[in-house]
C-alpha cells in the first residue's frame, strides 16, 4: 500500500501542509495539498501544494522564484497533516517576510514577532553579511580584511581562554568564552568556505540516524567515532 493511500484528505480531498526549514527548523508557512500535490511533491523533489482559491495544483517558487527543495516528507500520527522539510529559497511568504508566522500575539493586539531562527543561524547570516558588505568599524569586516592568519590567531587566543575558564570555579566566564570562540569559529568556516550545514550534515551522518532493529548500526557510516 502506497503512503498515500493512509493519508486521510478531509471532505474535499485536502489534507493541511506545515513547510518547515529543514536546516533550522523554523516554521515557514502553512497550505493545502490534494493526493496530486503530495505525489508530485515525492515524484520532483519540489513543494506542490492545491491552490483553494484559484483552485488549482501550484509548485511553490514557479512564478516567484522563492521555491522549496523538500529534503522529506513527514505524515502526523493520524494521519490528517502532513510535513514538508524543506530548503527554501529567498522568502516563504508573499510579504516578503521569511516565514509567514511573522506576528506575534502581544496581549490584544499583534506585533512583529522576533527572529525564530536559532541564533547560530542568525549569526551566520550576519557574519556572512559582514563578509560581502564590509562596513567600516565593524570588527567582524577587520578580521575578513586582516585575512586568515589573523583569524587563525583569534580562534587560537579564544580556544586558550576558553580552557583556562573551565579550569576556574563556575561556568560565567566559561560561557562567554565558548561564545567567543564560537563566534570566531564560525569567521573562520565563512572564510574558508565551510557553511554550517556542511557542519550539521556531518553531525547528523555521525549521530543523527539510530539504528532500527534488524538494520545496519550507522556507526559503519562514519568516519570516525566518539566513546
Amino acid at each position: 500500500m502506497s503512503w498515500l493511500d493512509s493519508i486521510r484528505f478531509d471532505d474535499r480531498g485536502l489534507v493541511p501542509v506545515v513547510a518547515q526549514d529543514a536546516r533550522t527548523g523554523e516554521v515557514l508557512m502553512l497550505a493545502w495539498a490534494n493526493a496530486e500535490a503530495l505525489r508530485l511533491t515525492r515524484e520532483t523533489g519540489r513543494a506542490h501544494y492545491w491552490s483553494r482559491s484559484r483552485g488549482e495544483l501550484w509548485k511553490k517558487g514557479e512564478t516567484s522564484g522563492n521555491a522549496q527543495e523538500v529534503d522529506e516528507v513527514r505524515v502526523d500520527c493520524d494521519a490528517d497533516a502532513v510535513l514538508y522539510r524543506v530548503r527554501q529559497t529567498g522568502p516563504a511568504c508573499h510579504t516578503g517576510e521569511r516565514s509567514c508566522f511573522f506576528r506575534a500575539v502581544d496581549g490584544e493586539e499583534l506585533r512583529q514577532g522576533d527572529d525564530s531562527r536559532p541564533v547560530l543561524a542568525r549569526v551566520e547570516e550576519i557574519v556572512a553579511a559582514r563578509d560581502v558588505e564590509r562596513p567600516e568599524g565593524s570588527y567582524t569586516t577587520y578580521l575578513f580584511a586582516q585575512g586568515i592568519d589573523k583569524i587563525l590567531k583569534k580562534v587560537g587566543e579564544e580556544a586558550t581562554e576558553t580552557i583556562i575558564a573551565a579550569k576556574n570555579d563556575g561556568t560565567e566566564q566559561l560561557r562567554s568564552e565558548s561564545a567567543d570562540l564560537l563566534y570566531h569559529l564560525l569567521v573562520l568556516w565563512r572564510a574558508k568556505g565551510l557553511p554550517l550545514d556542511d557542519l550539521w550534515s556531518e553531525f547528523d551522518r555521525r549521530f543523527g540516524q539510530q539504528p532500527r532493529e534488524g538494520s545496519a548500526d550507522p556507526a559503519s557510516r562514519r568516519s570516525s567515532e566518539v566513546g
